[in-house]
């Protein structure tokens, strides 16, 4: 087949080298930065057997307002790509927020060997050991599950707006929407599109979806009270217990995992030792000041009061900075943080102090009135913001409230 391939930043090289190995003619069209304008004026004027497409694209752009060809997702041609090669188990991830932290989870609680590919690397296990990292771009699932093919391994992949279907099960973590495709598409309404490829799909809470075999919705089979976590799957009831559940950022990702290892038949009592992750709520100790760290992908409003909430609970007392913002660069991240989404962020929380962190804030429509603002504490990093807070806080706490990925 003759394959057109859109968009060379978030993997369509690696599609394209996959179907080129597979004895397929693949062209490729850089369709954001427009650094392959001979290609893709080329492209204008072919026919095609095939054109592969991410679902973050505009449905109205040229190339697929013209084509004649049938037109398939990245997600659609990784399954393609895979075929009846995808590792046993895999499990596939995706949603608004929660990945990472349900990806993990799940992981903790997996036997034998087995690859874990997150934004936050992707890891061999047992051992843990950081293979490399990637994005969580479809096209990314290819080496994560070649490698864990080679090992005979397991394979859990969180993946962006959609999953490919090529697992045994998939799990959409959050209920929460945003527009995507030039505003023209709902990213939820994508996620479970994809997600009707998979024969098993778990559902966070307050996800609709028609009612199918293979579909279960968390709430109907997880209970957490307090610190433990009731799962019933028909005769099968299965409990642990964790702190962590009473953080709602954790409350849904560790009743997620732990139910998906129930289908897989595996226990969840794991879990009872499974430690908050880097980026996400860990509570550090630095000169007598209590940093919760929730910089990560999926920092929103509303994981940042979230994080105020638990960081005034662990030094008990007010005093707060709050370190805020979006690292310049991470554009990738798909859901932004919108200096308005930030301004709401720090009205609830009222810090005693604040670090912008990214871009420039008098290149921002916002007007911050609050106490202890200062528009001088302006960082390009989080790292920069980190350091500036731990020198201005003299007491309390401070929270790492930077989208970015880690």
């Amino acid at each position: 087949m003759h394959i057109l391939v859109l968009d060379t930043i978030h993997g369509g090289i690696a599609i394209g080298e996959a179907f080129a190995s597979a004895g397929h003619t693949v062209d490729l069209v850089d369709v954001y930065r427009n650094t392959t304008s001979e290609a893709a004026q080329n492209a204008a004027t072919l026919q095609y057997d095939l054109v592969v497409a991410p679902v973050h694209l505009d449905p109205d752009h040229p190339l697929l307002c013209q084509a004649r060809a049938p037109i398939i997702s990245h997600h659609d041609a990784v399954r393609q790509l895979l075929g009846t090669d995808a590792p046993i188990p895999m499990i596939e991830i995706t949603g608004a927020r929660g990945k990472t932290t349900t990806a993990h989870a799940l992981a903790h609680l997996m036997i034998g060997p087995g690859v874990l590919h997150t934004s936050a690397g992707t890891y061999e296990y047992p051992e843990r050991r950081l293979l490399w990292k990637k994005s969580i771009t479809p096209a990314s699932v290819l080496a994560a599950a070649h490698y864990a093919i080679l090992m005979n391994g397991w394979l859990i992949t969180e993946e962006s707006l959609g999953i490919t279907g090529a697992g045994c099960c998939a799990i959409i973590t959050s209920p929460e929407d945003y527009r995507c495709a030039a505003g023209k598409r709902s990213a939820l309404a994508e996620k479970l599109r994809s997600a009707e490829q998979s024969p098993h799909l778990l559902l966070a809470p307050g996800i609709p979806m028609d009612a199918r075999e293979g579909v279960i919705h968390l709430e109907d089979v997880a209970l957490c009270t307090g610190q433990e976590c009731r799962i019933t799957i028909g005769q099968n009831v299965q409990t642990f217990s964790n702190p962590l559940l009473l953080l709602p950022a954790y409350k849904t990702p560790l009743a997620l995992a732990g139910t998906a290892a129930v289908l897989l038949g595996i226990a969840p009592t794991p879990l009872n030792t499974f430690a908050a992750l880097n980026g996400r709520l860990a509570v550090q100790h630095e000169a007598g000041i209590v940093i919760v760290d929730n910089a990560n992908s999926g920092t929103n409003a509303g994981t940042t009061i979230e994080a105020a909430q638990y960081a005034r609970a662990c030094a008990g007392v007010r005093e707060l900075t709050l370190v805020i913002g979006t690292v310049a660069g991470d554009g990738a991240v798909c859901e932004g943080f919108s200096p308005e989404q930030i301004t709401h962020a720090i009205r609830q929380v009222q810090p005693d102090y604040v670090i912008w962190v990214g871009k420039n804030l008098h290149d921002t429509p916002v007007t911050f009135e609050h106490t202890g603002w200062d528009t001088g504490m302006v960082c390009n990093t989080l790292t920069e913001g980190r350091q500036r807070a731990i020198e201005l806080t003299k007491k309390g706490s401070i929270v790492l409230a930077v989208k970015t990925w880690r």
